[in-house]
């Protein structure tokens, strides 16, 4: 399956570039490219006339490797594989894997490129095309990349929408689809299915036909469920992308549900920062109750108070004792 996952919007199933487009693509960027040098080194002559010979002959070098070399190194890493000739020709250059080209590719075809097609004149890069069975040339093969015709003619335009489940098969494929284990199916298909569907109208129709017959082999092995027959290859595989995002639909409602969910009655969560927490309520607390009368405290007695137990004697004498003051 690495072969039909893309890395970034990559059009799955197109074909290899042709030689002519090709060229007349390269001669679009080389003329881009010589008219902006022709540029650069007339203003550079005007701004600075009292160069000498070694000067002028360095600054016009690097002026030319810069633009030759630099400048389309840079386009195809920035754009993913898309210079000016390929972009108004409808190419684009990816991996062999079908990813984007990164700055390793773009810079091995640039400076490859620089001697095949500008310093040998193009002819390396002819013959290495007619010889490889996708038309890639030497700055290709050593890079692990391929140009490729991103725009198909006639995509999109008069092409059938895509075939709905027959009636006979769609109550059987959903009943099936309900009870569908897709928790064996690994991401890296499910991307394939997605770019699959989101791009079948660019395809040619055997092509579509053919790619979704072997994607539909694998969500089949996977699944342990054969496809119904009787359905299109590319509508019982968005049934099945339909039913998995159904299911993650509701997994997450429910997990939002839950996540939501108020607290159970009575039950009351501090606050972080919040002041001293209230008293424990007794048993009679509940909704609707009257609070407890405070509980009567036993007063104090004062200090002035006389005691029960010193009032006999206090006082004034009596006949059986006290204090009798000397005479």
């Amino acid at each position: 399956m690495s072969d039909l996952v893309t890395g970034e919007a990559v059009v799955l199933g197109v074909q290899p570039a042709r030689l002519p487009s090709r060229m007349l693509a390269c001669a679009l960027d080389l003329t881009a490219l010589f008219a902006l040098l022709i540029a650069l080194t007339a203003g550079l002559a005007f701004a600075v006339p009292d160069l000498d010979s070694a000067a002028a002959a360095a600054v016009t070098l690097s002026l030319t490797v810069g633009i030759l070399v630099g400048i389309p190194v840079a386009v195809e890493t920035l754009s993913r594989g898309r210079s000016l000739g390929k972009l108004a020709l409808g190419l684009r250059v990816v991996r062999t894997d079908g990813g984007p080209v990164r700055f390793r590719q773009a810079l091995v075809r640039g400076l490859v490129g620089f001697f095949e097609i500008i310093a040998l004149t193009g002819v390396p890069a002819v013959v290495c095309s007619l010889v490889s069975d996708r038309g890639r040339r030497l700055g290709d093969v050593l890079a692990g990349t391929l140009v490729v015709r991103e725009r198909v003619p006639g995509a999109g335009a008069g092409r059938a929408p895509l075939p709905p489940l027959p009636p006979q098969a769609a109550g059987a494929a959903g009943g099936e689809l309900s009870s569908l284990d897709l928790s064996a199916v690994p991401d890296a298909l499910w991307l394939a299915v997605r770019q699959y569907l989101g791009r079948i109208r660019e395809l040619d129709q055997q092509v579509a036909w053919n790619l979704g017959r072997r994607l539909s082999a694998d969500v089949a092995v996977r699944t342990g469920r054969a496809v119904p027959g009787g359905v299109h290859p590319a509508a019982y595989l968005a049934a099945v992308l339909a039913e998995r995002q159904h299911r993650e639909w509701v997994r997450t409602a429910a997990a939002h549900r839950a996540a939501a969910a108020p607290a159970a009655p009575g039950v009351q969560t501090p606050a972080s920062g919040a002041g001293p927490a209230a008293p424990a309520p007794g048993p009679w607390a509940g909704p609707g109750a009257a609070p407890q009368a405070p509980v009567p405290t036993p007063p104090i007695r004062s200090a002035a108070e006389p005691s029960d137990t010193g009032a006999g004697r206090s006082g004034g004498g009596t006949a059986g004792g006290g204090f009798a003051p000397p005479a």
